[in-house]
């Protein structure tokens, strides 16, 4: 055995090579912080102690998540608190925003916020901004893309402010609580988790602080700097609020009924296949419909991905979905599944779910995606952001990604809304581009893109009604008329990146 002086000699020697301090023994163990915790934790402070602590700066960059969709309380709350005390020229990056965020227009005004990076926005705010409010031009980002720019540093953040129903004192959120002083549930924190993981600082806002460890959680203790408890971080009522709509219409029912058809016949519809279905009406009805052809053919998918609604929470629990892997939970009974089930229903991140360049992202294993459109061109092209009235009314979301990596994309939409045609010459905005769509399901026909001439020719055999996507427009405007071409200025107020990074449009201001 080598003596004490030899191994000292050698540790000398090892420390100086590695360019690192020799041990010395000091005194008595700090217990500071477990005297501290004991109290409550060091992490635990006021909303306005928080921003002082991060370092936030005038110029920097704050984010956000949309998890409460119109019931959101945390952005509007920490922007009025960041103008109360004198920041200005700060970019906001949500996940996306909503009707709810109408406050901003006047934070905007008053050069508080002079930047904005989002999935999409509605009602007040998006005219405004569609108006010209802002000199700098707002950046849209799908989900994959937007976690893709996090990660790579395209978007970078200084200060991440993340509401979470539940939270412990060292930090370890989630977006349930089970407590019996629960004052709200949003369900997953997809579009969270890449935040609190790349920002420089991370202030989690709780109105539910529970005893540590909170477990499980979506986002942990490693990741927060900080924990404000409030009043209240969301209405989880209004959580399946804005793009979330299941339609009664017959016209909806119809749509999904023929979408559905096209699914069942397209070689696909197998056993162990995987799905994603958008928001809207007749996107949400398609599961119904095919819920019967799984039980008449004794299939099941394996998972389905995306936003989780009730409907799929349905299919799961009767045993016609394995797993359900939830990005965002669109109603109280997702987010209450997900607390429930944890071994069936699986939460992730934004990049796990939707980015190109991440290799275990769900999406590219995605066998059928069913999306709704706001408009659809002849080259199968579709712009979900922007209105026939050029006025930004939307949100990229998933859409871009989930088309671009399934092996079946479907999308339904009507051929008119009111007296509009929604299948056009040329789309406002270009979202997902026509390359990655597969199939266009209208009221008035099933349009199936020339690049896939195989599953045309299966649709046909099973009997559906499939026209060239060019007769569809000739027909909408044969009822409503050719739409006059939209009036812009020019002043650049969106700009549009693909999934990739790359730019791929612009919206500009709105000229009445």
């Amino acid at each position: 055995m080598n003596s004490l002086k030899d191994r000292a000699a050698a540790i000398a020697a090892e420390a100086a090579r590695l360019g690192k301090p020799v041990y010395k023994e000091g005194g008595s163990k700090d217990t500071t912080f477990r005297a501290e915790l004991e109290k409550v934790s060091p992490k635990v402070v006021t909303l306005e102690e928080a921003i002082r602590k991060t370092g936030l700066k005038d110029g920097m960059t704050i984010s956000f998540h949309h998890h409460f969709r119109g019931g959101d309380k945390v952005i509007n709350m920490v922007v009025a608190k960041l103008a109360e005390m004198g920041f200005k020229n700060l970019t906001l990056a949500s996940s996306s925003l909503a009707g709810v965020h109408s406050p901003l227009i006047e934070y905007i005004k008053q050069g508080v916020i002079t930047g904005i990076s989002t999935s999409g926005m509605r009602d007040a705010l998006a005219d405004a901004i569609s108006h010209g409010l802002m000199e700098k031009p707002v950046e849209f980002r799908s989900h994959g893309g937007r976690g893709s720019a996090i990660m790579n540093g395209d978007i970078h953040i200084d200060v991440a402010f993340l509401g979470a129903p539940s939270c412990d004192p060292l930090g370890n959120a989630a977006g349930y609580s089970r407590s019996e002083n629960a004052k709200s549930i949003c369900g997953s924190l997809g579009y969270a988790i890449p935040d609190a993981h790349y920002a420089d600082k991370v202030v989690i806002l709780t109105d539910d602080l529970v005893d540590y460890p909170n477990t499980p959680c979506a986002i942990s203790e490693h990741d927060v700097d900080y924990v404000v408890v409030v009043d209240s971080v969301g209405d989880s009522s209004k959580i399946s609020a804005g793009a979330i709509r299941d339609s009664k219409s017959p016209r909806d029912i119809l749509i999904a009924q023929t979408a559905a058809k096209v699914i069942e016949n397209s070689g696909y519809f197998r056993d162990g296949f995987s799905m994603q279905t958008g928001t809207g009406g007749a996107s949400l009805q398609v599961v119904k419909y095919l819920r019967q052809g799984m039980i008449d053919r004794g299939i099941k998918a394996s998972y389905a991905l995306g936003g989780i609604t009730a409907h799929m929470v349905k299919l799961h629990e009767e045993g016609l979905i394995g797993k359900l892997i939830d990005v965002q939970s669109f109603d109280k009974v997702a987010a209450e599944s997900l607390k429930n089930d944890p071994l069936g229903h699986k939460e992730v991140a934004a990049y796990e779910y939707a980015s190109a360049d991440e290799p275990g992202s769900a999406t590219h294993y995605l066998d059928i995606v069913v999306l709704s459109a706001l408009e659809v061109d002849v080259n199968f092209n579709v712009n979900v952001l922007v209105g026939s009235d050029g006025v930004i009314r939307g949100a990229i979301g998933g859409h871009p990604d989930t088309a671009a990596d399934s092996a079946l994309s479907v999308i339904v939409c009507p051929l008119l809304r009111g007296r509009i045609p929604c299948v056009v010459d040329e789309v406002t905005t270009l979202i997902t581009p026509g390359n990655t769509v597969d199939v266009v399901v209208t009221d008035f026909g099933v349009a199936v893109n020339p690049r896939r001439p195989e599953l045309a020719e299966k649709l046909k055999a099973a009997g559906l009604n499939v026209v060239d996507i060019h007769d569809l427009r000739n027909r909408a405007f044969g009822i409503a008329g050719t739409p006059e071409p939209l009036k812009f200025g020019n002043k650049v107020v969106g700009i549009v990146y693909n999934r990739e990074g790359s730019v791929q449009d612009v919206i500009y201001n709105v000229v009445d």
